[in-house]
């Protein structure tokens, strides 16, 4: 996952990494799939563009993101290289493990193959070790980060008019897929249980017909990733009641923004969010993601205390971090022989 023209948010956690290896002045060339949908024949097109890649630039470790089929491909490029492979699972990828016939095995010959295995968050990174037992040991957990620079916050009137934005407080937004996982549907339906406030979703899928029209809710659609930080600076409270939530980008880049989050308490969300920085709730009840809207809205904003939780998370800490285990494997000979 890569942004790319026609899909210019996808993957962008995985572009803030490379981007902030490069300007620590590591060599780094991509092989990348940056769109979405079409013929399963982009995966061997990936494979030939990462075959090649390998040819041309001799990496010295290779680093592939999603296990399968992204990372099967980097473990296959690593092994015709003889060099190491570190893999980073990021979520779905580990969930598909004993639930699509045939990833589990190629998740287990393409990880044995791996120095090491990064997981974004310590729930992941569990889930993944009682799916994959033989990972014991080769396991970090670091996520992909925010940029403090870009996700920093602002005035949020200014940002409202520069949308067109002029719904009445208290002021949500939502970004992310508008699917069953990320749990829109819910959120609408609690919106509306608190009767007051404006609710903006940023993002497209499958439920966005049964969205349309509903009193108090504006549909924005996808944008790319460039312009999410206006509508997080716009709101008083960012929404990601999903479901399950490996890690939560967007609730790092809005605490980043000073924004109260309300988020799920299934998955990575309760590592970043502090009683301070906003309200974890429990997905599978409207009645509590309702209350959980209205307390969020009632803590600071601006959140100064948002930030300092986001800054632990600083891009460029995290970059740094994984280059460390990206570093030390390559200077492991017992590694570069795995």
């Amino acid at each position: 996952m890569y942004p790319g023209p026609a899909d210019p948010d996808l993957g962008s956690f995985v572009a803030q990494v490379e981007r902030e290896l490069i300007a620590q002045r590591h060599l780094v060339e991509r092989a990348v799939i940056d769109r979405r949908g079409g013929r399963p024949t982009k995966y061997a097109r990936l494979l030939y563009d990462a075959l090649r890649v390998g040819r041309s630039f001799r990496p010295d470790v290779v680093f592939g993101h999603f296990l399968v089929p992204a990372g099967a491909i980097a473990a296959a490029v690593a092994a015709v290289r003889r060099v190491p492979v570190v893999l980073m699972a990021h979520g779905r990828d580990v969930r598909n493990v004993g639930e699509i016939p045939g990833v589990g095995l190629i998740t287990r010959l393409a990880t044995a193959r791996a120095a090491s295995v990064i997981a974004n968050s310590e729930y992941l990174r569990a889930e993944l070790l009682e799916r994959v037992p033989a990972l014991a040991g080769r396991t970090e957990v670091i996520d992909c980060g925010v940029d403090l620079e870009r996700f920093r916050g602002g005035d949020g009137a200014e940002a409202r008019a520069r949308l067109g934005w002029d719904g009445p407080a208290p002021r949500f937004v939502f970004v992310g897929g508008l699917d069953e996982r990320k749990n829109v549907a819910r959120l609408v339906e609690a919106f509306q249980a608190l009767g007051r406030g404006s609710l903006v979703l940023v993002g497209d899928g499958p439920a966005r017909a049964g969205l349309e029209g509903v009193p108090g809710t504006t549909l924005v659609g996808r944008i790319p990733h460039d312009q999410v930080a206006d509508w997080i600076t716009a709101c008083d409270v960012l929404c990601l009641p999903s479901t399950v939530e490996p890690l939560g980008q967007v609730v790092l880049e809005a605490m980043a923004s000073e924004r109260s989050v309300m988020a799920t308490r299934v998955g990575g969300p309760p590592e970043l969010v502090p009683p301070e920085a906003g309200v974890l709730v429990d997905p599978g009840s409207t009645e509590d993601i309702t209350a959980g809207m209205a307390s969020a809205a009632a803590l600071p904003s601006p959140n100064p205390a948002a930030r300092r939780a986001a800054a632990e998370h600083d891009v460029r800490r995290q970059a740094g971090r994984m280059a460390e285990v990206l570093e030390r494997v390559i200077a492991s000979p017992a590694i570069s022989r795995r």
